[in-house]
């Protein structure tokens, strides 16, 4: 599958409706939302709980006094959070393009897309499988949930709840949750009952769920993963067999499935995909985007880091790997990489 990361975010600011309905029009089958949560509890979508890169947010006077610095995930941040402000105050706002010297194209539309809800995202998700004749899928994630529960705006809750209205709290139905955190995905199939695919994401074998390191808010996971802490302990064949009935899928860093060689060119696979395969869960690496920036040297064009190279060549080889889908910037490429593939 392709899945629209952050809409079509390769060519317009992320996580607008534009870009949504772009990734759809482009032919990727899930469009990716991530979750967080706003003073009032409304989930919206934005990349991070902090938003100066991606709206407009330090042009407002009247919210220069929100500015402030929180600790995310034992990281101090400094600048403006969905949690200070209502869901009123965040749709005075308008998105902007978060890598403006990569992407001057999204650029030109700065200004002109609203702080999107979840339910907005679902609403759009229904319309446009209607009107494009196929189910279109979406795969939120929910940002820092042990920030948020710490907060008392657990995001688990209202994502479960969001997901009943709309009538997709099912096995079957066009929907797969991630997270970075093994806990809350716990929480919602266990206590919430939920029914939705889970998927469990992965940064690097050596780093460590945030959750992990608070064990006292979350006291289902240590039964699911017992002594393991990391990505990499969770992600070997012992821990992906304890994870089963907890997710369905993995989604690891992209180098994690295919390791970058020191000449620069895609390296051998692990065996990270056989042994998910083999635990009975699929594998859906992450970000997959055409700037040569993102890709292995071998596959750059050009000369800066903002020409696009040859990303397809690249999906191609994740998919000679065995994945089972991919996140990527440029739904569009990627859809043609796997049509060529197919073929």
């Amino acid at each position: 599958m392709v899945i629209g990361h952050r809409g079509a975010c390769g060519y317009l600011p992320e996580h607008t409706l534009a870009s949504y309905e772009l990734a759809a029009r482009q032919g990727a089958d899930l469009l990716e939302p991530d979750l967080v949560a706003t003073r009032d509890g409304v989930l919206v979508v934005r990349h991070e709980n902090e938003i100066s890169g991606t709206t407009d947010v330090a042009h407002h006077p009247e919210l220069a006094d929100r500015r402030t610095t929180r600790t995310v995930d034992g990281v101090p941040v400094t600048g403006w959070f969905t949690e200070d402000l209502t869901l009123a105050e965040l749709r005075s706002l308008r998105a902007v393009e978060r890598l403006p010297d990569l992407r001057p194209g999204s650029c030109a539309h700065d200004g002109r897309h609203t702080v999107a809800t979840f339910e907005e995202v679902l609403a759009l998700r229904e319309r446009l499988s209607t009107e494009l004749g196929r189910q279109i899928g979406v795969y939120p994630e929910t940002k820092h949930p042990t920030h948020f529960r710490e907060l008392g705006l657990g995001l688990e809750e209202r994502l479960v709840d969001a997901l009943r209205a709309a009538g997709l709290d099912r096995p079957d139905a066009p929907v797969l949750v991630q997270s970075f955190e093994v806990s809350n995905l716990v929480l919602m199939r266990r206590d919430l009952g939920s029914q939705v695919p889970q998927v469990l994401l992965a940064t690097a074998w050596e780093d460590v769920p945030h959750d992990l390191l608070r064990p006292g808010l979350w006291p289902h996971a240590p039964r699911v993963c017992g002594a393991r802490r990391t990505y990499g302990e969770l992600l070997s064949p012992a821990g992906l067999a304890a994870l089963a009935g907890v997710v369905d899928a993995i989604g690891p860093d992209k180098t994690m499935v295919v390791p970058w060689t020191p000449d620069g060119s895609l390296g051998a696979p692990t065996s990270l995909v056989a042994d998910a395969h083999a635990a009975g869960l699929f594998v859906h690496p992450w970000t997959f985007r055409a700037e040569n920036v993102f890709l292995p040297p071998a596959l750059r064009r050009g000369t800066g880091p903002e020409d696009l190279g040859d990303l397809a060549a690249e999906v191609r080889a994740y998919l000679d790997a065995g994945v089972d889908g991919v996140f990527t910037d440029h739904p569009d490429v990627a859809v043609a990489a796997r049509a060529a593939w197919q073929a």
